[in-house]
This record gives structure tokens, C-alpha cells and sequence, in this order.
């Protein structure tokens, strides 16, 4: 085995991994991935998924990180490739009777006098929104008439022309189980301690500020949000913000500049691309949570520096994210640390969707691994997941933050964070960490922990194909052909389940998928009326592509051991 800085002992913390436990496939994907020093129960295992078991000596890791990403079956991806084909040629075909006026046009298009005009409005770019995306329109953009909780009400709509507009029939459709909200603590909630404590706060402070931190819309409540922010994620110091896409896409340009350079995982969300467009670094795409790529990347900046000039870069930033919200991994944190302070590069974090649900503390991901959270140079999070709010932050080095207070333009710019939601996530974060003099927080953290094990297994178990770590309450679910895509969502809200479903341009055109995703507020009962609707409707409509399906297993509970704190 070639030994590599990644995987090279150092000072008792790096463990050596076969290719970093990283078996490729023909999708550029991994089957399964075991990193613990114990063996994982039979149950998990398959003669045709290879394991990886580090040695027993000193490791990054600190407990079981098992991921599946089983490859698409050659028929499947056949079929899926046939599906679109045939799409794409009845699209043209709809487009030929359009513009010859056979069939009605409901598309924006350019006004005939405006004909010698530069166009507006793309045709080609707009094609697979035409006479793809319209078809099953109506499984986006449902409004909901309740709390986002574990179950929700919706309202009732129909369209008479293929989805193009949509009319509400005055019907609602009450208690459908929601496994589409990431509301991962279940503090989405109109009633408790968070929605009174909310409500309390608006008739002192009202609903708005009506002007930016720097002006007179600083408030107390601001002020002890950030320090409980601080407190809570074991930083220096920390700052809030109003939204969480700009969170990232308004200060990575703050962070880096011209002759910096941004290495990006090739599935990092697009707030975080966005961010770093704007910021005119130079940046490059590493494979999704490979740390050969990342290396190799890291070693080129290192030797060949700045393109023409040769000059060292004054930045070299890591980006990545705890939680990949499409594909329901968990970012390899330990190893890229290791990477970092190898090759001196600086890292940013994205917790959006690992804070709160990850780790015994529901700190993240950096609580998952039991690591330093110093070793983390800019570590980022929403409050719109698992506090039940709004709004994003960004924690770190108190130099960081007070030249974030001057130089972001979200912190200098944009409107202060309204007073209920900062009370919101006040109230729900010392909750979290027992502040409250309750254990409720607790309870929720290792809720969701089990809810999560439970059915994902379940779902194995069925012989669906699901990708993502085992501990991960994203659950993508594979759909892979395009006319299934609309036909699970419908099916599912048939019988009271509303799901997400996602296909291209937002994953590879043959990995659609329905995703999950798992609360603390979901009962037994709930997660088990739902895994008998999903296969249900995976047998309807043929779903269940796994080729290595586990045997079922009697139920068991956590044990208290997961949640052990190991010391390096």
C-alpha cells in the first residue's frame, strides 16, 4: 500500500485506510465504507460490497462511518437513457407544433417586434423546462396550510392544462406524515416552549428592525444569540445572518480574493459555487469526498503556485459541507484536517445540515468525529434546519468575526434578523444543550439518531437502493427513470405521504431520486405507516433495484456506546 500524508501516521492520529477505504465503480462511487475499531454487525454486509477495517492503532476515526452507494444496474441506466431519449424527441416534436401554431404555446417568448432583438429568453435552455419539467410540475410547489411538523396540512389543487397553471379546489389534505421538511430536532413547531417564547418576544420587540447591525438595528437579543452561538460550537466568537444561502455566497468573497485559491467538492451546495464565483479566486473541483483528488489538487497548488506567474497562492481555502443534502454523506472531516494542516490551507465548513443533527451533543459534525472545533478555520451554519427559524452564521477566531463585521457585505448591508426568529433559535439551541434544565434537547439529539438507523435499515431491508452514511438523516432514495419521478410523488401523497423528489439538472440524468428526511417529531408508528406505503408504491412501480438486500433483522435500540466520546 502506498503510504500518503493522508493516511501516513502522525503523532498518533492519522490511521492508515486502503485508498482511504474508497472503492470507485463505474459511477465514480463508492459500494460500502466501514471506519471503526470494531467489526460492524453481519447484518450490514454483502459478499459482493467490499469492507474496509483500519488496524487497531491510533485512528482518525473514532467510530463506525459506514456509507452505501450501491451502482445503478446496467438495465436501469439503459432504460433511464431510453426514457429521456424518448422525452427529448416528443419534445422537439411539441416544439415543431408550437411554432407552428397546432399547439398552444404557454412559454415566455419574445414579442415579434423585439425579433431582431438580442434574445431574452434562451428557447434551448428552457427546452427541458418545457416538455420535461411541466409534466410533473405538480409535485413542487405544493402550499402548505400548517406547521411544517411531522405531519402537515396541504391544500388541494388541480390543473386542466398539463400543469402549466393550477387551480385550488377549497379542499385540504389534512395530516399528511412529512418526510420532506428538514426539520431535524422537530423545533418547527406552533406550540411549546420555542413558539411562547417567540410569541413573548414580539410583543416587546415587534416582528421587524427596519435597518442593518451597523446602523440601529443592533439588539440585545443579536448580541446574546452570538455568544450562545459561540458558546454552543466551542469557538472564539461568532455572527449571525438573515439568510442562509448568503451566509456563504456574501462572505466567501469577504474571506478570499484575485490570487486566492478555492478547492471545492465537485457536490457542494450551490450557495457555496455561487460564493466563490464572486469572490474571482481561481477555483478547482475535487471528487466528492475523495481524499486522493483533494491531495492531488493540494500538492499541484503547492509545486506549481499561481497559473503563468508561478507565484504562491496568498489563500488556499478547502470547501466542504458536513452533510451533502442530495446525496446524504457525511464529509470525511477527520482526514481533511489532516490534509489541511499538512499543506497549510485554511478550511471552510458548511454545517448547514449537520448542525444539531449530527453527533452525540447535536454540535455537527465536528461533535460526530469528537474533533478539535479550532481545527476548523471558518466553520458556517443555518438555523433554518434543525432550530426550526431562519437565517445562517458564521463562528470562528474572534479576529475572523470582526473583520467579517466590516467587511461582509451581508453584515453590512442586509437588514437585521427579525427579533421572534432570534428568539427562536435562542430558545431551541439552549434547549439543545440542556440550558433549559430539561434533557428534552438530549432526548430529540438521539431521537432522531434512532429514527434515522431504523429507517434506513428498513429500507434496505425492502431492497431499495439508498445512498448516504449510515448516521445521516438525509436519506436519498433511488428513482433513477424520469417517468417515475412524478409517478412516486404522486402515489405517496395518494396515501397521506409527502416526499420530495429530485431529478435532473439538479442530480445526474440517471440518478433521480425521492429524499427523506428524518425528524425527531416522526413517531414508530409514523416511520412505519410510511415504510409500508413506500413499499407499497415501490412495488407498483418497481423500484426496489437492490441487488444486495439485507435479511431483516429483529428491531434493536441505539447503544449507549454509539454516542461515546473515544479520545484520540
Amino acid at each position: 500500500m502506498t503510504e500518503t500524508p493522508a493516511t501516513k501516521p502522525a503523532n498518533g492520529e492519522v490511521c492508515q485506510h486502503a485508498r482511504n477505504g474508497l472503492k470507485p465503480e463505474r459511477n465514480g462511487f463508492v459500494k460500502s465504507l466501514h471506519c471503526s475499531h470494531e467489526r460492524p454487525p453481519k447484518q450490514h454486509c454483502h459478499p459482493d460490497e467490499e469492507e474496509v477495517h483500519p488496524p487497531h492503532h491510533g485512528s482518525l476515526c473514532s467510530r463506525p462511518f459506514i456509507e452505501w452507494f450501491e451502482e445503478t444496474p446496467m438495465l436501469v441506466a439503459v432504460l433511464t437513457y431510453m426514457g429521456y431519449g424518448i422525452l427529448t424527441v416528443f419534445g422537439y416534436l411539441r416544439d415543431f407544433l408550437r411554432h407552428w401554431k397546432i399547439e398552444r404555446c404557454h412559454i415566455a417568448r419574445e414579442r415579434e417586434e423585439q425579433k431582431d432583438f438580442v434574445p431574452l429568453y434562451q428557447d434551448f435552455e428552457n427546452f427541458y423546462t418545457r416538455n420535461l419539467y411541466m409534466r410533473i410540475r405538480d409535485n413542487w410547489n405544493r402550499p402548505i396550510c400548517s406547521v411544517p411538523g411531522a405531519k402537515m396540512d396541504l391544500m388541494e389543487r388541480t390543473s386542466h392544462d398539463y400543469n402549466w397553471t393550477f387551480e385550488y379546489t377549497g379542499q385540504v389534505v389534512r395530516d399528511v406524515i412529512n418526510l420532506g421538511s428538514y426539520n431535524y430536532l422537530g423545533f418547527a413547531e406552533s406550540t411549546g416552549l420555542c413558539a411562547d417564547a417567540a410569541a413573548e418576544v414580539t410583543m416587546s420587540y415587534g416582528v421587524g428592525v427596519a435597518s442593518t447591525r451597523q446602523e440601529i438595528g443592533n439588539l440585545d437579543r443579536h448580541e446574546e444569540m452570538e455568544k450562545l452561538v459561540a458558546k454552543f460550537l466551542g469557538v472564539e466568537a461568532a455572527m449571525a445572518f438573515g439568510m442562509g444561502f448568503a451566509t456563504n455566497s456574501m462572505n466567501i468573497p469577504a474571506l478570499v480574493g484575485k490570487g486566492c485559491l478555492i478547492l471545492s467538492d465537485e457536490l457542494n451546495h450551490a450557495s457555496l459555487v455561487l460564493g466563490a464565483r464572486l469572490s474571482g479566486s481561481t477555483i478547482r473541483v475535487f471528487k466528492h469526498n475523495n481524499m486522493q483528488s483533494l491531495e492531488k489538487l493540494l500538492r499541484e497548488a503547492i509545486v506549481h503556485g499561481q497559473p503563468i506567474t508561478h507565484r504562491p497562492w496568498k489563500k488556499v481555502l478547502i470547501v466542504v459541507e458536513g452533510i451533502y443534502s442530495m446525496e446524504g454523506s457525511i464529509v470525511r472531516l477527520p482526514e481533511i484536517i489532516a490534509l489541511k494542516k499538512r499543506y497549510r490551507a485554511y478550511l471552510y465548513l458548511d454545517e448547514a445540515h449537520s448542525i444539531g443533527a449530527l453527533g452525540h451533543r447535536g454540535r455537527g459534525v465536528v461533535d460526530y468525529f469528537s474533533l478539535d472545533p479550532g481545527n476548523v478555520d471558518v466553520m458556517m451554519g443555518t438555523f433554518t434546519k434543525s432550530f426550526g427559524a431562519a437565517g445562517g452564521y458564521i463562528a470562528g477566531k474572534k479576529e475572523l468575526i470582526e473583520y467579517l463585521r466590516s467587511h461582509s457585505h451581508s453584515a453590512v448591508y442586509a437588514a437585521s434578523m427579525s427579533p421572534p426568529v432570534v428568539e427562536q433559535i435562542i430558545t431551541s439551541m439552549k434547549c439543545i444543550m440542556g440550558a433549559d434544565g430539561t434533557s428534552m434537547g438530549w432526548e430529540r439529539v438521539r431521537q432522531l439518531a434512532e429514527n434515522t438507523v431504523y429507517f434506513r435499515r428498513r429500507l434496505r431491508e425492502m431492497g431499495f437502493i439508498i445512498y448516504g452514511n449510515n448516521d445521516s438523516p438525509v436519506v436519498p432514495m433511488m428513482l433513477y427513470m424520469p417517468a417515475k419521478i412524478g409517478a412516486f410523488g404522486r402515489e405517496m401523497l395518494k396515501r397521506n405521504i409527502g416526499v420530495v423528489v429530485v431529478g435532473f439538472p439538479a442530480t445526474p440524468i440517471i440518478e433521480s431520486r425521492a429524499r427523506f428526511c428524518i425528524s425527531a417529531a416522526h413517531s414508530k408508528d409514523m416511520l412505519d405507516r410510511a415504510l409500508s406505503a413506500i413499499s407499497e408504491v415501490g412495488d407498483l412501480l418497481q423500484l426496489k433495484y437492490s441487488r444486495h438486500r439485507i435479511q431483516p433483522s429483529s428491531p434493536q435500540h441505539l447503544d449507549d456506546n454509539l454516542f461515546e466520546d473515544i479520545d484520540d
